[in-house]
């Protein structure tokens, strides 16, 4: 028999600790519940706020829980290489003690790890009161190399690792680094992964800001940018040992100089004083010597650019940090058709008074990525732009504002901010159907081409019906879309769906005149049908239902009966009690059932 210690365990879950009882609870529990082969094993780093007590707890009731204490080291580094040494898991997953897993996290990077053989499995993060990376949980990946995709953008070590990938390679903690060791430790992985994999169908990490503050990463100076810059130097030297100069390592590098290195001539380089400033301009300055290649400056945003070149120019940097951190305030005062042109007004402009200021309107289409620059007049920090609404292909366009100043190119959404009187018009017909919006719950502006998510306001209504012979209604009605938009021309087809079974029925349309639309359609089949006309109106094919009005319509009557073989058949029309869409029911009774319902009208 195999008894616990015995078993295969497929997951071992590393979990450094220190001072942190009130999280502990979330994260056990969220872990205790993940369906695979696991253990959890524990490092203490000399807690003494309860949390010693509560794991003892659990690992009296757990027997998958296993805890070791130490001596405080200052860092996690220590714990975790510890907890790795006493795990025996084909793979290791890593998650800090303040954190949390999703319901589903585990199984799921397992199965994907086994389906492709992966050495790194990375799953969706989510922050709270944490910033987290976002790029790369764009899609599920069986495979994202490193050199096509931006996994190396995520440095952290809340991953799953195949352990015969940490122990061939000898990966483990730096243990002189109090603050990004998990970045040496990522790097390295990497640099030896065959496969990584991609799960971002699920929520699966939780980081969590703890409210108090006392986590490592937020604690004052933990990115102290001059100890940032010098500790950085070990994992890109460590990147380059592996990685030959080429297109991969100049891809890799450019995460380094936009997020580790050029990244403190920002916030950090203004907080700073005048000898500081020089000592981060000098540490960079070294960096970009040594690897600030030409295919790693081309892949770099433009303000990044500008302050590589400005290194020898404290006072040009200095420039480019305040644009880059300046408040940019935005308001919308206007927003108005104009034919088919959908007129802007508005107010933008960068705090501390800058002059030289351009506005500029950039509409960016949500799932493309596609960009149209919008013309913009502008007077000090007023502004109006017209947008050519009927040149914009289908799409739902998000509405940027864009602010330049020394060579800084500020983006913001727009359209939250705005006048009290300032509401969206109607939807408008140009081509496609164009709906202007403001975004859930934020209020952005978006214009939405071809109506693929915001509601297109319309109505289909029967004017006239009339029964032919076995089964056969021709309806006669109108349909407009907005304030009264006639598009019975772009009238597809009559839909017909049966309420219980969702079988559906298409019939096609003719268009009479600029709103009417005509249909003949055979129900011959019993159940109870709804009718929705559909139409083409640059996106998605949208229906509405067909309704009837509260005066009598015409030819609608009580229906009509035939027979066909030794069975007869019913079909009526009436108008339903929500919505009152047109419902017809059709029913078949055989010849003993109609000579019973005939005797029980009778009587």
């Amino acid at each position: 028999m195999k008894t616990e210690s015995s078993r295969r365990v497929d997951v071992s879950i590393v979990v450094p600790v220190h001072n942190c009882r009130p999280y502990l609870d979330r994260c056990l529990t969220s872990l205790l519940t993940q369906a695979v082969s696991k253990e959890i094993v524990v490092v203490d780093d000399g807690s003494t706020d309860g949390s010693r007590e509560l794991l003892a707890d659990y690992a009296e009731k757990f027997p998958e829980i296993r805890v070791w204490h130490q001596q405080p080291s200052g860092g996690a580094a220590r714990p975790r290489n510890r907890a790795i040494a006493h795990s025996s898991g084909r793979y290791v997953f890593f998650c800090d003690a303040d954190d949390h897993l999703g319901p589903e996290a585990l199984p799921r990077m397992v199965a994907m790890a086994e389906r492709n053989g992966s050495d790194i499995v990375l799953g969706k993060m989510v922050g709270h009161g944490r910033t987290v990376p976002t790029s790369m949980f764009r899609e599920n990946r069986d495979h994202a190399p490193l050199g096509e995709s931006t996994v190396y953008n995520t440095l952290t070590c809340f991953k799953l690792f195949r352990r015969e990938l940490l122990t061939r390679h000898q990966i483990r903690f730096d243990e002189s680094l109090r603050v990004g060791e998990d970045i040496v430790f990522s790097v390295h992985a990497y640099c030896h992964a065959r496969t990584i994999s991609v799960v971002a169908d699920h929520d699966c990490y939780h980081l969590t800001a703890r409210p108090d503050g006392t986590s490592i990463m937020q604690e004052p100076g933990s990115r102290d940018p001059l100890a940032w810059l010098r500790m950085i130097r070990t994992p890109v030297e460590l990147m380059t040992r592996h990685v030959p100069e080429g297109p991969l390592r100049d891809h890799l590098m450019r995460r380094h100089f936009r997020f580790d290195i050029l990244a403190q001539l920002g916030a950090p380089f203004l907080d700073a004083d005048a000898a500081r400033r020089r000592a981060i301009a000098g540490e960079v300055s070294d960096m970009c010597a040594a690897w600030l290649t030409d295919g790693v400056l081309e892949r770099l945003r433009p303000i990044d650019r500008l302050r590589a070149a400005s290194l020898g120019d404290a006072a040009r940097l200095e420039r480019l940090a305040r644009v880059e951190t300046a408040v940019l305030r935005r308001r919308l005062t206007a927003l108005e058709w104009r034919g088919h042109r959908l007129e802007i007004s508005g107010r933008a402009s960068l705090s501390d008074s800058w002059n030289g200021v351009a506005v500029g309107l950039l509409l960016r289409e949500r799932s493309t990525g596609a960009e149209r620059r919008v013309p913009v007049t502008s007077v000090a920090d007023v502004f109006a732009a017209g947008v050519e609404v009927s040149h914009l292909p289908p799409g739902v366009w998000d509405m940027y504002i864009v602010l330049a100043c020394e060579g800084v190119r500020r983006v913001a959404r727009f359209g939250a901010d705005r006048d009290s009187g300032v509401a969206c018009p109607a939807v408008r017909l140009t081509g496609a159907i164009a709906v202007p919006y403001f975004t859930r719950p934020h209020g952005n502006l978006t214009i939405d081409i071809g109506g693929h998510v915001a509601a297109v306001p319309g109505a289909a209504r029967l004017t006239r019906a009339a029964w032919g012979g076995k089964g056969s209604l021709t309806i006669e009605g109108t349909v407009t879309v907005g304030e009264g938009c006639a598009v019975a021309g772009r009238a597809r087809q009559v839909v017909w769906r049966e309420r219980s079974s969702g079988s559906e029925r298409r019939v096609p349309v003719t268009a009479a005149g600029a709103a009417g639309f005509t249909a003949t359609s055979s129900l011959d089949a019993t159940g109870v049908w709804e009718a929705e006309l559909e139409l083409d109106l640059g996106g998605p094919p949208l229906r509405y239902p067909v309704q009837v009005g509260e005066t009598e319509v015409a030819g609608l009557g009580p229906g009509m009966a035939w027979w066909r073989g030794r069975r007869r058949w019913t079909a009526t029309a009436r108008a339903s009690k929500i919505r009152r869409r047109l419902v017809v029911t059709v029913s078949a009774r055989g010849p003993r059932a109609v000579v019973r319902r005939t005797i029980r009208i009778g009587r």
